[in-house]
């Protein structure tokens, strides 16, 4: 096959590799390149674009979920523009390449969907393979959210199915997974996302105060109340209210915030006067609500009031690779040059289990991208997981 395949610019470029995961795209690029075919590569949708208003490539290798764009919409733009591209999808979950179902049928794209095969093994068309039908029911990641994994795409399609509904949800899960990005999923895919989105977190204000923050209270109704003030119910109004750590709301207020969620009305300390208010509710919790119920610790038909949807958030060991995708995510963020993961410190990353969730995963990756300096590989000398030292991060690895 002719390396002059298409030209683009001052240099010949057969194929455009699009993804935000950059271990995908290097291992394709240079896969490619052993079969002598041209590549390069841009960092999402955004780039691939604007790569492609200066260059005339045949060939766009582009990730199904791009940290930047929605895959389809690109596909939609060069559809439009540039029809001269094949595109062909990739799947980042699996490795896998969507393939147009007459892709074998061009004898000058034969050798590169062999050179695909050789990558990872395994290349489907459109019409026969399980991985376009997966690929086919995959959602749109929640905003803020990064990961294709099977857990985050059934967590998403939980989240758009119940977004636009009224629908009460109890987001549960462990510490650091994320519930209050999906809460803020839930409020932007809603009919309320216009409107503001007011966050409580139950164990963070003392009890003697909460029930004022809560449901507000008129001048006077307690010492220091020097002027009346809505609670943040209140300030929801039309909106979104996410009551966080719900599982440590004082049994005293459950009663009141059960009243609240059947009538709709909120009564301020102080006041006889009643207000409705429109709000729709998501909750979250850490712990076993269950178990408190049982311990007479949370009221029962509370609970229930709360977990008419509930959706459990998945931890990071249950992610498989999103552990990758996320720390090149935090990479990108952090790191003052374009740093990439060393194969061990990749199988570091993915051999621990993360008890604390993405959230340990941002510090560490925080931390190793302030070690590396300006080098332009993390390696496990920059990683720290839970105090390992040198000769732990050595076995690890091996």
């Amino acid at each position: 096959m002719s390396t002059a395949l298409v030209s683009c610019g001052t240099q010949t470029h057969g194929i455009l590799v699009a993804s935000s995961n950059e271990f995908l795209r290097r291992r394709i690029i240079e896969t490619l390149k052993t079969r002598r075919l041209p590549a390069q590569e841009a960092l999402g949708g955004a780039d691939a674009l604007g790569k492609l208003e200066t260059t005339r490539c045949r060939l766009l290798l582009l990730d199904h979920h791009l940290a930047d764009l929605n895959a389809t919409d690109v596909v939609d733009v060069i559809e439009a523009k540039y029809p001269w591209t094949e595109v062909v999808l990739l799947d980042p979950d699996t490795g896998r390449f969507l393939l147009p179902p007459n892709a074998g049928d061009s004898p000058r794209m034969y050798e590169i969907f062999s050179a695909l095969q050789s990558a990872d093994g395994h290349v489907h068309t459109c019409a026969s393979s399980r991985s376009a039908e997966r690929i086919a029911k995959m959602v749109e990641p929640l905003t803020g959210m990064v990961g294709t994994s099977e857990a985050m795409q059934h967590l998403s399609r939980l989240v758009r199915l119940v977004a636009e509904r009224n629908t009460t949800v109890l987001l549960t899960g462990e510490t650091g997974t994320g519930k209050e990005l999906v809460a803020q999923g839930i409020h932007e895919l809603s009919g309320r996302a216009q409107r503001p989105i007011v966050t409580v977190n139950c164990a963070a204000i003392p009890e003697a105060l909460l029930e004022a923050e809560l449901f507000g209270y008129t001048r006077g109704a307690f010492t220091g109340a020097v002027q009346s003030r809505v609670g943040r119910i209140h300030a929801a109004q039309g909106g979104t209210l996410f009551l966080d750590e719900i599982g440590e709301l004082p049994l005293g207020l459950q009663a009141k915030l059960l009243r609240f969620l059947e009538e709709g009305e909120v009564q301020r300390l102080g006041s006889s006067d009643v207000f409705r208010v429109a709000v729709r509710v998501v909750a979250a919790t850490n712990v076993q609500v269950e178990q408190r119920v049982a311990e007479k610790q949370f009221r029962e038909d509370l609970y229930y009031r709360l977990a008419v949807f509930p959706i459990e958030i998945p931890p990071l060991r249950e992610r498989g690779n999103d552990v990758l995708t996320i720390a090149e995510h935090f990479l990108r963020k952090f790191a003052t040059t374009r740093a990439t993961l060393s194969e061990d410190a990749r199988q570091m990353l993915t051999r621990h289990a993360w008890p604390g969730n993405v959230r340990e995963l941002k510090h560490v990756m925080e931390r190793a991208s302030i070690l590396a300096g300006d080098a332009e590989e993390i390696t496990t000398e920059h990683i720290t997981i839970r105090g390992m030292g040198a000769r732990d991060r050595s076995r690890r690895v091996n």
